[in-house]
Order: structure tokens, then sequence, then C-alpha cells
């Protein structure tokens, strides 16, 4: 399927690795031009865009890498807000009374406010080349049990947060979706070091037995966990005018996780 957009421009956030890579990856082959930003700059992407190490958890932060995808790209058709999760190693995994308050602060400044902050920075030029915005939330935005405490808040109010943009950008040509991953098989899960091995060690489980167990425990229906290429296709495909009269729309891609009507 041709997406008719080689020629484009776009910012990823959140582009180092795993989804926001396969994201960039993605829009390079289609023939996109890609400024991906994220606070560890990866080789894998500089080999397909300019790379930007920047904290997107602050509005300076949002704005400069904006700043720096007009100049190199000269305007921005497209949009992923990407970042998010944060450094779930420093995140307390208990309840309400075990959380400070500087924990949800950390949570949502990076998975909300990034997005807002980047968004607002970006609209002017969006809206003249009539582009279009892709929020990557996650089904803990539905159901937050599982998440560590401010992190399925977040979510859910960046799901809000787009339809609010979709509501106000429609009429004038700018589409804006959202896409819900549930589990996917990235270094959030797969390292040891990461937030998988935190969950393990909490439950006083091997981190390969907590991997093998995760499909039934979540009771994924199709019993694996969603791979960063089969979402990064589904953002690219809602940016492209492929998808010109979805509008608003959030796009769960969870393997059958949610169980809801």
């Amino acid at each position: 399927m041709d997406l008719g957009i080689s020629g484009k421009t776009a910012l990823v956030t959140g582009a180092s690795r795993g989804i926001g890579l396969a994201v960039a990856q993605t829009l390079a082959a289609e023939g996109v031009r890609v400024v991906g930003a994220a606070r560890n700059v990866t080789p894998e992407l500089e080999k397909v865009a300019t790379a930007v190490s920047v904290d997107l958890s602050t509005r300076d932060g949002a704005r400069s890498v904006v700043e720096v995808a007009l100049d190199t790209l000269g305007g921005i058709d497209f949009l992923v807000n990407n970042v998010g999760a944060g450094d779930p190693q420093g995140m307390s995994l208990g309840g309400l009374l075990d959380v400070d308050d500087e924990q949800w602060q950390t949570v949502f400044d990076l998975n909300l406010f990034s997005a807002v902050w980047t968004t607002k920075a970006a609209l002017p030029s969006i809206l003249e080349r009539r582009g279009s915005i892709v929020n990557v939330s996650s089904i803990n935005g539905r159901m937050p049990a599982g998440a560590p405490i401010g992190y399925a808040e977040a979510k859910a109010a960046l799901n809000q947060f787009g339809k609010r943009l979709s509501e106000d950008l429609a009429p004038h040509g700018v589409r804006v979706n959202t896409v819900s991953p549930g589990p996917v098989a990235t270094r959030l899960w797969t390292d040891p070091d990461n937030f998988g091995g935190s969950v393990a060690a909490a439950h006083g489980v091997a981190h390969a037995d907590l991997l093998a167990g995760l499909p039934t425990q979540f009771r994924i229906a199709s019993g694996r966990l969603t791979e960063p290429q089969e979402v990064a296709d589904l953002i690219v495909f809602l940016l492209s005018d492929r998808a010109a009269n979805i509008h608003g729309a959030d796009h769960v891609i969870d393997g059958g996780t949610l169980k809801t009507v």
C-alpha cells in the first residue's frame, strides 16, 4: 500500500528505541524526513533521523526540539508524541500512601505535559501544512491495574487531550488520533534491569519466568506481547492520508487484552 507520504516531514519523540525508533525507521523507509528526539540518542536512531538529545519532561526541552525540527525540516507535517513511561526503576510500585508528590509530578510531566508542550509549539506549522498528530497512550489509561501510580492517570488525561485537540483541529484539516498499546516487547519488559526486572523482583520470581507468564497474567487473547513494529505500522498509517477520515479515535493494539466492549 502506497501511503503517499514521501517527502513529508515528521517529529517523533521518545525515538531512541522501542516504539519510537520503529516509528522513525518506518517513516524514513516511506521517504519521510524525520527528527527524532530522546534523552539518550542511539546509533540506530542516527541512521534514520536527525537525532536530538533533549529532556522532554521540561517545557523548555519540548519547545527547543520543535525549534530544531523547524530549522532542520523547514516545517512539520507529522507529530508523534511517543515519549512516556519514565524511569520505572525510580518509581514506587506501592499504593497511594507509598508514592510521593515528586513521582506524580515526574510521571505527569513526561506522559502528559510533554505532549501538551510539544504540540503547542509545533501546531502553527502543522496547521499550515494540514498535517496530523498521533499521541501514544496505553491501555492503562482505561485499566490502571498493574501500572505505577500516576502512569495510568497521566495516560487517561492524554486520551482526553487528544480528543479535545481533534475537536478543535478537525475543522482546520488537522487530524489527531491516539494509539494505545498493551504490553509491548520493548526493553521496558525484556530488559532485566528495567521495569520488568523490578516487577519480577517485587513478586519474587525470575525475570524469564515473568516474561513467559505475561500473556497469561494479562489474559492476552493472542498469547503474545505486541511487537514495536506492529505499533509503528498502525501509527504511520494513521498519519497518512489513507486514514483521512479517522479523527479523534483511540486505537487499541493489545492482542485482545482489554475485555470490555
